[in-house]
């Protein structure tokens, strides 16, 4: 009896360590807090960093924030043996037609690229927006730190690059300071363009925007709880895909919300103190943020943000009015909270640049029958395929089963009628694609 229970007992543990990658641990601890920290006074440091100041000072304005920022690529790319691939991209914005511009200017990202070994072309982003802004957002001269707004999610960019520099990745994976933000999302918008032009493959976008308030307008304090936007199916989608989910479903499974399901899962299994929330919204209500520009072009993006927002603490002139403070300051930071999204960034970032590319063509079929027949196209680097599938009301893939190395497969037992499906590849290394959704139907 004995014995036995050893033997059990020996296989049990080799399953859950095979299942379990413990280089995300690892990045994890590696994410410094106090790093963090230290990128978030530089750029508060810079007093204003709205897209339209200063750019010749080097002490002040936004050209000495996107100065620092490409410098800090360049000594992070220095230490891992020139590994990133780091560039100014810009497009000219005008005054003309532009309520929310002062004067023309050039808005100017910066980008770092640490190319995949294998899929060199295919890319998964972090980005933070460089900008800043006063109350008014034309008033390009007043200080505006924009301590969490949003220099806490530049520098978790900045750090996630850090740490996630230190191992190869078959993917490419960008990191990237975005300008404009304030003013229309224009940075985005270039990027996406310029991605566009250049014929990206890009798996998807994860748009940091605030990650380190804990101390909500509401008089909430959560130092755990953060939320994903995504959109439910892109914007680009044709007539036919638009009739197709009629009859057939997935009003809520465009590439956008896989990839939130995806950082979502990672999360709850490898930082289960976390309370990831996913918000079936584009954006903050009525809102937007750098993803969208992405989502417009067709390719999946997500906003990972704070949970609880103080809106004294936005878009605010550094004042005292009846006894409230006003002001996006460093003192309102917690940067143990922003190194966690940080971390929940660069372990997502780190899977999905392991993993192999998404099944093609993925087709499903059982219609009046007591089965589910799903049908796709094999990818290289994949070993395996995982079906997954969850009641039609779940947020989350909540079933799932490893088929192996085949191109087709049959659930028996499973009404097509009560369920949704997806199939997501398996590497060698275990990791997984975003799962996809069927695309196409299986005529019996």
């Amino acid at each position: 009896m004995q014995k036995s229970l050893s033997v059990f007992l020996f296989f049990f543990f080799q399953i859950i360590v095979s299942q379990t990658h413990l280089e995300l641990y690892k990045i994890i601890d590696s994410i410094s807090p106090q790093r963090i920290e230290n990128s978030v006074q530089t750029l508060v440091d810079f007093g204003t960093r709205n897209t339209f100041s200063d750019t010749i000072s080097n002490t002040h304005g936004i050209g000495a924030a996107r100065r620092w920022i490409k410098s800090e690529f360049e000594s992070i790319s220095k230490d891992c043996d020139n590994c990133l691939d780091i560039f100014y991209q810009k497009d000219f914005v005008t005054k003309e037609g532009n309520s929310r511009v002062p004067h023309d200017a050039w808005v100017v990202n910066v980008v770092a690229i640490q190319k995949g070994t294998k899929y060199p072309n295919r890319y998964i982003i972090m980005s933070g927006d460089i900008d800043s802004r006063a109350s008014d957002t034309m008033d390009f001269t007043t200080d505006a730190p924009g301590a969490n707004d949003n220099a806490s999610g530049m520098a978790g960019t900045i750090e996630a690059a850090r740490v996630l520099s230190k191992y190869s990745f078959e993917n490419s994976i960008i990191y990237t300071g975005l300008s404009g933000e304030e003013q229309g999302l224009f940075g985005g918008a270039g990027l996406a363009k310029y991605a566009k032009e250049h014929n990206w493959d890009i798996i998807g976008i994860f748009n940091n925007d605030m990650i380190g308030n804990i101390a909500g307008v509401d008089g909430v304090i959560d130092n755990r709880t953060f939320r994903i936007f995504s959109e439910p199916v892109p914007p680009t989608e044709t007539e036919r895909e638009r009739q197709m989910r009629r009859f057939y479903g997935g009003e809520v499974d465009g590439i956008s919300r896989q990839l939130a399901r995806y950082v979502f899962k990672t999360t709850k299994a490898y930082m289960p103190e976390m309370n990831p929330m996913m918000i079936y919204r584009l954006d903050r209500f009525g809102r937007g943020g750098h993803h969208r520009p992405f989502n417009d072009l067709g390719f999946a993006g997500i906003r990972i943000m704070e949970a609880h927002e103080n809106y004294n603490r936005q878009h605010q002139n550094i004042r005292e009015e009846n006894g409230i403070k006003y002001g996006d300051v460093i003192d309102y930071v917690n940067f143990d909270y922003a190194k966690k999204l940080t971390a929940v960034n660069a372990i997502n970032l780190a899977s999905i640049a392991w993993a192999p590319p998404a099944p093609q063509n993925v087709a499903i079929g059982g219609i009046v029958e007591p089965s589910v027949k799903l049908k796709w196209d094999k990818v290289d680097g994949a070993v395996g395929y995982k079906i997954y599938w969850r009641d039609t009301t779940s947020p989350t893939w909540d079933n799932s089963r490893y088929v192996g190395d085949v191109s087709e497969f049959t659930l028996t037992g499973i009404v097509i009628d009560n369920y949704f499906f997806g199939i997501a590849s398996v590497g060698k290394n275990r990791f997984e694609s975003p799962v996809v959704f069927p695309n196409k139907i299986i005529r019996n």
